[in-house]
């Protein structure tokens, strides 16, 4: 019985990809950000070898890593969630997934209002905190929807709860997900709840995101199709549309999710626990909070003091990410095109640095092999480099 435990600290980049001028992220470096915080500790990614992968400037190297380290270049074209993640999972994204600077065409709304029956307001690239403060009022006294979007390839639908209960809102969502394919096919349709706390408008955590399939069979696919477990914590099973996955957990934020996570590595399965923590990228890197995100990855740091010795001999823990979201690049809040860290640890595990590989699909490949699952997926396995 063998147990692969995936955890994306969403949006933790380790420096500027190449080409990340052409994305409009000129100097990005979500980690070198957040080092210079004073809530920045993380001991055990020290010893891991976190500070000794390709490209990281800041931070002490250590003389013994405790793991099999390296950095990994996005091949696919994009740098958001959902290519992020497919990316991961062995499918490269030759094109880009559309987005709307300038908002969403008519034809789309039109279509969107006549079959919810609301009309929609807003239209535009917004910050999701900032949207409510300026439109909440007017969606509670008319009804209509706060439709926006951001820089990625996002669909998002703020109500109140109050006015817009949950179930409607979801099927809303259903609609929109229905309507928005082909040329405007977005990588995500989002739920974005808010209720009154008080006398302002906040979020909830009910938040939900409706993805496209993904164009073919990724890790999940391959892994579940074998027989093995497929655990999905967090946000998973939405950016994969379920496809893939055996058993799933939503979860309501980084401690519920590692919480989580925890449980799982005291029961036993056979195959993967693929682990989304989302408030790194959407608390904080979205909204230029550079001493929220140091103290984020200080507590999952701290964390792992207890998952790590959860693990059997068998387990392998890799920690990597699905983009950048550099939270001191006040350009933009929006994600940063960046390389992402690859940590693999386990007592089958060489200590080593394996340099910089292109292709985050590098994860879902080693990951099959390591499972003994046959996938014909994106990316080169490394299984044979960090296997004792």
């Amino acid at each position: 019985m063998k147990r692969v435990f995936l955890i994306v600290l969403d949006s933790f980049g380790i420096g500027a990809m190449p080409d990340s001028e052409m994305y409009g992220d000129v100097g990005v470096n979500t980690l070198l950000s957040i080092s210079k915080s004073e809530n920045f500790k993380i001991n055990n990614l020290k010893r891991l070898g976190l500070f000794n992968i390709d490209g990281v400037t800041c931070g002490e190297k250590c003389d013994n890593v405790k793991a099999a380290v390296c950095r990994l270049r996005e091949l696919s074209r994009g740098k958001d969630t959902t290519i992020g993640h497919w990316e991961i999972s062995g499918v490269i994204s030759d094109k880009p997934l559309p987005t709307y600077p300038d908002g969403f065409p008519k034809e789309v709304l039109d279509e969107f209002s006549r079959r919810t029956g609301r009309a929609v307001i807003c239209n535009k690239p917004y910050s999701g905190t900032e949207v409510i403060k300026d439109y909440g009022k007017e969606h509670v006294e008319t009804g209509a929807l706060i439709v926006y979007t951001s820089a990625d390839s996002v669909f998002q639908i703020a109500a109140h709860e109050d006015i817009v209960p949950l179930e409607e809102l979801y099927n809303y969502c259903h609609i929109a997900r229905e309507i928005l394919v082909g040329e405007h096919g977005v990588g995500r349709v989002i739920a974005r709840p808010f209720t009154t706390v008080d006398g302002e408008f906040k979020r909830t955590s009910n938040r939900h995101d409706y993805s496209l399939v993904p164009p073919k069979k990724t890790m999940l696919d391959c892994i579940k199709d074998a027989g093995l477990d497929t655990i999905s914590v967090g946000k998973i099973y939405d950016i994969f549309a379920g496809a893939g996955i055996s058993e799933y957990v939503y979860t309501t934020g980084n401690r519920d999710g590692m919480a989580k996570t925890i449980d799982y590595a005291k029961r036993d399965f056979n195959g993967i626990c693929f682990t989304n923590l989302v408030d790194f990228d959407m608390l904080y890197g979205h909204r230029n909070d550079v001493n929220g995100y140091a103290a984020a990855l200080s507590e999952f740091d701290k964390w792992l003091d207890e998952f790590l010795p959860l693990l059997k001999q068998d387990d392998i823990l890799i920690i990597t990410a699905d983009h950048g979201c550099d939270p001191a690049y006040t350009v933009s809040t929006d994600h940063s095109r960046e390389c992402v860290p690859l940590i693999i640890y386990g007592d089958n595990v060489k200590c080593d640095n394996l340099g910089t590989r292109d292709g985050f699909c590098t994860i879902g490949k080693t990951v099959c092999d390591y499972l003994g699952v046959d996938a014909d997926i994106d990316g080169d396995s490394i299984i044979s480099e960090i296997l004792k």
